[in-house]
């Protein structure tokens, strides 16, 4: 397809398409003469990641950049490549090591893990920004007076498991690696907000049933 209708199928301007081949984030279309080019389904692809990412995940383009260079890798075997990916994606402040709370919090998440057996979760705690972000969400309750311990959140990762689960059954049926890598990513953009609403709705749901509608 012409660079228009790329447009047309994605809802992207031909502008920010543009912008966007400048920028990286999109592979070069094939050249067909000087000034035109041709462009297919994994553009278009591509495309609905990039604005997945930017528009809806807030990602700045210089991180899109990374993330998108990490799902390309195919160097990498496919969970360093998904870890690669989804650990460039924004993440939370680094904890102050210094607070109690935070020494604490470290603690019951190390707890945690090894109450889950999630040891490679254990093994790549030292690099892992997403195991960072737990400390601080945990430390933060702490300080707020509400102290989730590992009994209390392990009930939560085994759920997490399951949905873990059932992604990544989702994300084998389609063809390659890359496409593989990126719905994860996708979904690690577009559909955590959809577990957080159905949390959400649950709660009002589960309020209803005990307590009524008063």
């Amino acid at each position: 397809m012409r660079l228009a209708e790329l447009s047309e199928r994605s809802g992207v301007s031909t502008a920010t398409i543009k912008y966007y081949l400048r920028e990286g984030l999109l592979p070069p279309g094939r050249r067909v003469n000087a000034t035109t080019a041709e462009y297919d389904e994994e553009h278009l692809r591509r495309l609905r990641l990039v604005r997945a990412l930017i528009q809806v995940g807030g990602v700045p383009v210089a991180k899109a950049r990374e993330v998108l260079g990490h799902i390309d890798d195919d160097s990498l075997g496919r969970t360093i490549r998904l870890g690669a990916a989804l650990w460039a994606l924004p993440q939370d402040p680094e904890p102050d090591e210094e607070d109690p709370d935070v020494v604490a919090a470290r603690v019951e998440v190390e707890r945690l893990l090894e109450a889950l057996g999630w040891e490679t979760a254990r093994e790549l705690a030292a690099l892992s920004p997403v195991y960072r972000s737990l400390v601080v969400a945990v430390a933060t309750l702490r300080r707020l007076g509400y102290p989730w311990d590992a009994e209390l959140m392990a009930p939560y990762g085994r759920l997490m498991h399951q949905v873990a689960s059932r992604q990544l059954d989702h994300m084998e049926t389609y063809a390659s690696p890359t496409e593989q890598v990126e719905l994860a990513v996708a979904s690690a953009v577009l559909f955590e907000p959809v577990l957080r609403a159905l949390h959400r709705l649950a709660q009002e749901e589960e309020s209803a049933r005990r307590y009524g509608i008063e």
